[in-house]
C-alpha cells in the first residue's frame, strides 16, 4: 500500500468517524425536564430571609417563602412573611404578602426568575386599612426590585450537559405541582 492510499484511507476513516458522531449528536434532541415544587422550594428557602431599604424609609424583610404553582397559566404565586420597619420610627409591622408572576429564563445567570409581578395581597396584623392601604405601594415597589432577582431555580452546568451534548433551555412552562424546562441542543 502506498503513502497515497494509506492517507487516503485513514482520511476516509476520520471522515466517517465525525459524521457517525455528527448524525449521534442529532439524535439528542429537545427534552423536557419537570422541577417538582418540593426541589423548588428547598432551593427558595436558602435565599431568605432577605432586606431591603426601600425608598430610603423602610426596612423590609422577607421571610418564609412558600411557593404555589397552580398550573395552566405558567404563572406562580409565592408569599413571604413580611416586616416593615420605619426608619424614623420605633415601630414595625408584620404581615404577609402574596405576590404572582411570570417564569422566564435569565440566560446569563442559567436561572429561571419570576418577571411581571404584581402584588395580589398585603395584609398587616393590627393595622387599620388605611395605613395598609399605603404600604402597598411600597409592596409594589418591593415586588418590582427585589422579586426579579430572586432564582425560583439555577441550573448548574452538568444539569444542560447530557451524553456529551450541551443543551440551553428554550422554553418555561408549569404543570400543577411542577415546573417544566424543555432543552434543546446548543446551537
Amino acid at each position: 500500500m502506498t503513502f497515497k492510499n494509506k492517507f487516503f484511507s485513514i482520511a476516509a476513516v476520520v471522515l466517517v468517524a465525525c459524521g457517525l458522531l455528527a448524525a449521534c449528536s442529532t439524535l439528542v434532541g429537545p427534552r423536557q425536564v419537570e422541577l417538582p415544587l418540593e426541589r423548588l422550594q428547598q432551593g427558595l428557602a436558602r435565599k431568605f430571609p432577605m432586606h431591603h431599604r426601600v425608598l430610603a424609609v423602610f426596612d423590609v424583610e422577607l421571610a418564609n417563602p412558600q411557593l404555589a404553582i397552580p398550573g395552566g397559566d405558567d404563572r406562580v404565586a409565592l408569599s413571604l412573611d413580611v416586616t416593615v420597619m420605619p426608619l424614623l420610627a420605633r415601630q414595625s409591622w408584620s404581615g404577609s404578602l402574596q405576590i404572582s408572576g411570570r417564569l422566564v429564563m435569565d440566560p446569563a445567570r442559567n436561572a429561571v426568575v419570576i418577571t411581571d409581578a404584581r402584588v395580589d395581597k398585603l395584609a398587616f396584623n393590627n393595622m387599620d386599612q388605611g395605613r395598609q392601604n399605603q404600604l402597598s405601594s411600597v409592596a409594589n415597589l418591593l415586588s418590582d426590585q427585589v422579586i426579579k432577582d430572586v432564582a425560583v431555580h439555577t441550573f448548574k452546568p452538568e444539569d444542560l450537559r447530557y451524553a456529551g451534548v450541551q443543551f440551553v433551555v428554550t422554553n418555561i412552562s408549569t404543570r400543577p405541582g411542577a415546573l417544566v424546562a424543555t432543552l434543546a441542543p446548543a446551537q
